[in-house]
């Protein structure tokens, strides 16, 4: 059993660490979460680096590593700011539904351009009416002739928006089948399709850089081409993209706990109460000596997530284990961060406090929590008679 990474490991961890301390500028940082707007010129330049997509094979401007090269990356820029790292990392997010499931022209047409930092990839699966239960669908594609008409609408869609290329949208495509998501399909809809339409969803608690959108199909055409693998597949084909994709978010979640840690250690060695360092004190060397441990302890988990991943084995108790962990870790590590720094924690200023506000979405999206204990006692209990 080895716990080392490799040298080529390394060399990518050092790479990303030489690019967020050149490139993350605290007062650019700060001006576009202010602005709310999406950090375009740290993305192309990550996508020149070869950051984005490191997953993809070489032939679609990737580099041909795995999910583990590719969450090491994902916690070092998360590490270096909780906010344009979120962007960064899911720049591609859901291609690995093409990656894995499409076609040839499919991958081809896309894969480079989300790797080159052309266009952002979204997956449209979650719905106004409901939330966390992908097992049903309003949004329907029928037939006709040749094409697949989509009608529908889709919430809280990361990356939804003007910068997006394509949409993987899953879809009811047999209203007869019995239960109802052995009748859905993933559906690849080009961005500026006609009948597509895009409304933010408002100013959201944290990850404010990032646009979240509400998607809108009317009479949406597309090629029955379009379609991504086989027809009737799009459910199990989604769940099997959420055991990579919940790898990644429990990497953000870990690179944000890392983040905070990494502000309020610095914090407490340099600041001084009662006539001396409050790193001095015990209660502060507990705090530190807790946030520690639990980011060790996700760290652990989110590796081996990772590698067991790119084993070949599809294990949704590891991953899901992982994200509930890591997401849980970064939520009370950034809030021990401000604690620490005191009211200097809850200025802006300081950082600390908008690691807190992003870190929350960890424990939120690409399934809840209680979602993850609900895989997780699935996996443990097997089917209850």
């Amino acid at each position: 059993m080895e716990f080392e990474l490799n040298k080529e490991q390394k060399e990518i961890q050092k790479a990303v660490r030489d690019f967020v301390k050149g490139e993350f500028k605290k007062d650019l940082i700060l001006e576009l979460e202010e602005k709310h707007e999406y950090p375009i010129d740290i993305w192309k330049k990550a996508a020149d680096l070869g950051f984005i997509g490191i997953h993809f094979p070489e032939e679609y401007s990737g580099q041909g590593l795995g999910v583990m090269e590719n969450i090491l990356v994902a916690e070092e820029l998360c590490r270096g700011d909780s906010s344009v790292g979120a962007c960064l990392i899911l720049a591609d997010f859901a291609s690995e539904i093409v990656l894995h499931f499409g076609s040839d022209e499919q991958k081809k047409t896309w894969l480079p351009k989300v790797a080159e930092g052309e266009v952002l990839s979204c997956g449209a699966f979650t719905e106004p009416d409901h939330g966390s239960d992908i097992t049903r669908m309003e949004t329907t594609a029928v037939k006709d002739g040749d094409d697949w008409v989509i009608n529908g609408s889709k919430i809280f869609i990361t990356n939804g928006g003007p910068m997006a290329g394509f949409y993987c949208v899953l879809c009811q495509t047999d209203p007869d089948a019995a239960p109802s998501h052995r009748g859905m399909s993933l559906i690849l809809v080009e961005g500026d399709r006609p009948g597509v339409s895009t409304n933010s969803v408002g100013t959201k608690m944290g990850i404010r850089m990032m646009a979240t959108a509400e998607v809108n199909f009317k009479d949406v055409r597309v090629p029955q081409g379009n379609i991504i693998g086989k027809e009737g597949r799009g459910f199990y084909q989604v769940l099997e993209f959420f055991d990579e994709s919940r790898i990644l978010i429990a990497a953000q979640g870990l690179g944000t706990a890392q983040g905070a840690y990494d502000r309020a250690l610095a914090y407490v060695k340099s600041r001084e109460q009662f006539g001396k360092k409050i790193a001095q004190f015990q209660v502060t060397q507990h705090k530190l000596a807790d946030m520690a441990t639990k980011i060790e302890m996700a760290r652990l988990l989110v590796y081996k997530a990772a590698w067991n991943f790119d084993q070949g084995r599809i294990d949704p108790k590891l991953t899901s284990m992982a994200k509930m962990v890591a997401g849980r870790t970064a939520v009370e590590v950034a809030d021990e961060a401000i604690q620490l720094l005191g009211g200097y924690g809850y200025m802006l200023d300081y950082e600390v406090e908008r690691f807190y506000r992003d870190a929350k979405i960890c424990e939120l999206y690409e399934g809840t929590k209680e979602i993850q204990k609900n895989t997780i006692a699935s996996a443990l209990l097997g089917k209850l008679k």
